[in-house]
């Protein structure tokens, strides 16, 4: 039996967690067939049907397949599960260690806030610039507080990025705020610097006003750029 013990409730979205954790740290390498159902149960003293459910969900974040052959076979994550697996670990916080995970999701945050600016800049109709024009003038009504600067940027942002007309950014960017990897392991100085900067929110949605996508893009890089803490050194692949 194993010394990681299962909790009775939610039986399958937890051994679902241990076997991504398995397969994500190596102990399951890509390649390998995943443990049959019946020894899973055996392992862990639950019942078949808990397994299946949790084997489901591995496949469906695309962390196996199933073989012609009938066999489960593991894939390499990294060439397969998409961001929903980041937001997944970042959401439970009992993940394998991913380091520089909430910092890639921040570096990831300002590129795609970025080009979503520089995007709205040329294709904002006037209602959108009115609004985001509006918007940054009661941003800073939120203040001081941290947490009311916060929900009101996300709503600021959720404005220039559907202005943008992009709904593959605004799929990312719903990932990235519900999803809790925007702020995890953020220094409060890093963030607070950011929702502080009242000028440049007032400043970005001139540009965008204006039709300035350059600027737009440039200054909406530097602003989100500011909560993206240091690079952490590698290890492995």
């Amino acid at each position: 039996m194993t010394d990681q013990p299962i909790r009775r409730e939610a039986v399958s979205d937890q051994l679902y967690s241990v076997l991504r954790d398995r397969i994500i740290g190596g102990s399951l390498p890509a390649g390998s067939a995943l443990t049959a159902e019946r020894d899973l149960a055996a392992e862990f003293g639950v019942n078949r049907h808990a397994v299946r459910e949790a084997v489901k969900r591995l496949q469906q974040a695309r962390l196996i397949e199933v073989s012609h052959g009938g066999r489960t076979l593991v894939l390499d994550w990294r060439h397969t599960a998409g961001l929903d697996l980041a937001v997944g670990i970042a959401g439970a916080g009992d993940g394998p260690a991913l380091p520089g995970l909430a910092r890639d999701a921040l570096e990831m945050r300002a590129c795609v806030g970025a080009d979503a600016a520089r995007l709205c800049a040329s294709r904002r109709t006037p209602q959108t610039a009115d609004a985001i024009v509006e918007g940054a003038g009661n941003y800073a009504q939120a203040g001081p507080d941290l947490a009311a600067l916060g929900a009101a940027d996300i709503a600021w942002w959720r404005l220039i990025v559907e202005g943008s007309g992009n709904l593959a950014y605004l799929l990312a960017f719903n990932s990235l705020v519900g999803g809790t990897l925007a702020v995890a392991d953020v220094p409060m100085d890093l963030r607070t610097a950011e929702l502080l900067d009242i000028d440049s929110h007032h400043r970005l949605a001139a540009h965008i006003a204006a039709r300035e996508p350059e600027a737009a893009e440039r200054l909406a890089r530097e602003l989100l750029s500011r909560s993206v803490p240091a690079p952490v050194q590698r290890t492995g692949r």
